[in-house]
Parts: C-alpha cells; structure tokens; sequence
C-alpha cells in the first residue's frame, strides 16, 4: 500500500480539443505512469470498501480494467470484465445504452458472479453515467449487488452521478 499523501490531480493531463474541438479530455497516462501515483490512486479507490465484504471488481473496458483488476487484486476479490457487444465467448447478460448518438450495447458472462455476492464496480471517469449505469444493470440481472462504485475521475457538470443515485459513489477526483 502507497503510504505518503500524493495529489493525484497533478498526474491528470488536461488535452483541450480530443477527441473534437469543445471537449477537454482528462488523460490518465501520466498517472498510470508514475510507480507512486498509481498505487496510491489504487488504495484511494479501495479505502471505502475495505470491510464491505467484498467479493468481487467488476469493471468496463478498457482503462476500468487497469483500475479493476488492481482494485481486485488489493480487496483479495475476484475480477470481472464488462465487455462490449460480441467480445465475449459463451452465454452473457447484455444492457444497452444511450450515448450522445446512438447506443451501445455491453455483455457480462452469464455465470460469471454467484447470486446475491457483493460486486464493487471500478472504472477511471464518470461523466454522463450511462455505461456505468448499464454495467450495474449486468450485475443485477445475475442476481449480485453492487455495494458501491469507485472512480478516478468524476466530470461533475455532466450529472452523471444523478443516473447512479442509488448507489454509494466514491470518486478520488472532481472536475
């Protein structure tokens, strides 16, 4: 575990104008990149839920994986992976979505979480809530609950805590 405080907004890169011009995209590379931040963001996301009896991380790819998988490793749980359409072998749970033009769709393996285990969902930005909020419908068509749902990043202007209202939400930074 990562002992010393460490200010992980100064690890976030702002780029203005990626993917289109108007947007102001929060780059997490820097963070991943430094061996104090990284682990110190990773005990950040873990602090609220050690005792919460939980079994299992699930989270969206791609850059939730980074953090999910290393959230699980720290809690002593297992990892699930949230995948886009198609990418999964095997019976899967799906959920669509809305995004700003269109929909997506996301798919969980059916027999991947046991009925009624305690699932933690990770991923690196909150900023509408929707493929979050689709990922916590995965874990509750199987029959698990989400005990809570951590983020690096929080985009606060955008609401999407609002979609994600009946949950406990931990975000390590806000915008």
């Amino acid at each position: 575990m990562a002992e010393e405080h460490i200010d992980l907004a100064k690890y976030i890169r702002a780029i203005p104008d990626w993917p289109k011009k108007g947007i102001l995209f929060r780059d997490i590379t820097p963070l991943l990149a430094d061996p104090k931040a990284f682990p110190t963001a990773v005990d950040a996301l873990c602090a609220p839920f050690f005792g919460a009896g939980v079994q299992y991380v699930a989270a969206v790819e791609a850059r939730g994986f980074i953090f999910g998988s290393a959230v699980a490793e720290r809690l002593g749980a297992g990892f699930i992976p949230v995948r886009k359409k198609g990418k999964l072998p095997g019976a899967t749970e799906s959920a669509t979505y809305e995004l700003e033009y269109g929909v997506d769709t996301l798919e969980m393996h059916r027999d991947a979480i046991p009925r009624g285990a305690k699932v933690l969902m990770v991923d690196d930005l909150l900023a509408t809530g929707g493929t979050m909020r689709a990922a916590c419908e995965l874990i509750e068509k199987v029959g698990a609950h989400v005990v809570g749902i951590a983020f690096v990043i929080e985009l606060t202007d955008l609401n999407g805590r609002q979609k994600l209202a009946r949950h406990k939400i931990h975000a390590l930074i806000t915008y």
